[in-house]
Parts: C-alpha cells; sequence; structure tokens
C-alpha cells in the first residue's frame, strides 16, 4: 500500500505559478512512476504528466508542455509539479496517482494508488 498526500494547490492569478508536492509514505516512490492528474468540475479526470521510476523520462500533455515540470525525489520520497503561466483553464482539483508498471500509462484507471487532491483555481 502507497499512501499520497497532495499539498500547494491555492488561488493564483492567471499568469502566476504553483507548486505542487506529493508526498507518500508505506513504501518507496523509487518503485513507481507517478503521474499527475486534474479533475474540473464536470469534466473527466484528465492526464497531465507522469516520471518514470528513474525520473529520466517524462511526458506531458500538450496543453501544458513548456508551462509545467513534472520532477520527483526518490531520497525523500516526493513528487512535484511546477506550474507556470498559469491559465483559468488550469483550474481543477490536482491529483498524483503511481503505478508499478515499467510502461508508464496515461489513462487514470491504470494507476494504483492516488491521493486525495488538491484544488487549484486560477481567476482571470
Amino acid at each position: 500500500q502507497v499512501q499520497l498526500v497532495e499539498s500547494g494547490g491555492g488561488l493564483v492569478q492567471a499568469g502566476g505559478s504553483l507548486r505542487l508536492s506529493c508526498a507518500a509514505s508505506g513504501r518507496t516512490l523509487s518503485m513507481y512512476t507517478i503521474g499527475w492528474f486534474r479533475q474540473a468540475p464536470g469534466k473527466e479526470r484528465e492526464f497531465v504528466a507522469f516520471i518514470t521510476r528513474s525520473g529520466h523520462m517524462t511526458y506531458y500533455v500538450d496543453s501544458v508542455k513548456g508551462r509545467f515540470t513534472i520532477s520527483r525525489d526518490n531520497v525523500k520520497n516526493t513528487g512535484s509539479l511546477q506550474m507556470n503561466s498559469l491559465k483559468p483553464e488550469d483550474t481543477a482539483v490536482y491529483y498524483c496517482a503511481v503505478v508499478g508498471r515499467v510502461v508508464p500509462p496515461t489513462k487514470a484507471y491504470e494507476y494504483e494508488y492516488w491521493g486525495q487532491g488538491t484544488q487549484v483555481t486560477v481567476s482571470s
């Protein structure tokens, strides 16, 4: 079992930045790919980014490329999502999730463990 806790969400103006963190307990994060997802009201949960177990590979949904950066610290057992140049359409609850698969997935149902989410609101 892996327990995940997100933090760092909040209210920010368009163009601003936030850094989300995902703290893990129960097992070492180095065994898992970390994914970030988001869900806006009335919409399906959307893939945002993943980072592989070693941190050597990252992948982003097109809408956040060049603005968001995913990272991890396997010593501290944490993951992060740096979000810059935020837009109102980035408003959502953001979730971190992990999966032990070698080939990192982008579908939410493929992830094994989830955090409770943190709200990000971007005002125009």
